[in-house]
């Protein structure tokens, strides 16, 4: 599969909303392992947000977004609990937010081309580290990750136990 990834585009935000839906649609009928819920999130304003920053990044198969992910410097509180492998600020460090695969392509090998790409884009960048969680039902998710070198390093509670998300596994990757 030739899939192609570039930088999101303000003409991206309804197929990028729609991505969002037909994923949430998906998981609501099935195993939902990532927790998301539809007008929660993601949502649009993700999207739109991402493209505003330059820092969200489209997966493309044949003109078709199929993936997508936000790469940035912010993470989330709770990763200051945490003890890395690479101390940092964040200036030097990407966070991955949003990671989606539309649900037709899952198993197609768009998550590891997103994940290759976060990784050339951060050595590219200079970055020294790329860090994500994961809510730690997501088994697909994390396999995803461990198969691509990401270490374990510790489980935080995010603050979303409303959601019924309590805990979540932190990983890294050094570049």
């Amino acid at each position: 599969m030739n899939i192609h990834i570039e930088l999101g585009q303000a003409n991206d935000i309804d197929e990028l909303e729609q991505l969002y839906n037909d994923l949430n649609d998906h998981l609501a009928k099935g195993i939902n392992f990532p927790g998301w819920k539809k007008g929660v999130y993601p949502i649009r304003q993700d999207a739109i947000d991402g493209i505003e920053q330059g820092n969200l990044y489209v997966a493309k198969y044949n003109s078709k977004i199929v993936g997508s992910v936000i790469l940035n410097h912010v993470p989330e509180v709770a990763y200051y609990k945490a003890k890395w492998e690479y101390e940092s600020d964040y200036s030097d460090v990407f966070v991955i937010h949003t990671f989606v695969v539309h649900p037709n392509f899952w198993r197609c090998g768009v998550g590891n081309a997103l994940i290759g790409f976060s990784m050339e884009h951060g050595i590219e960048s200079q970055v020294r580290s790329i860090r994500l969680d994961v809510y730690e039902g997501n088994i697909p998710a994390i396999r995803l990750y461990e198969k691509c070198g990401f270490k374990y390093i510790d489980t935080v509670d995010l603050g979303l136990g409303n959601y019924g998300l309590n805990w979540f596994k932190l990983y890294e990757k050094l570049l």
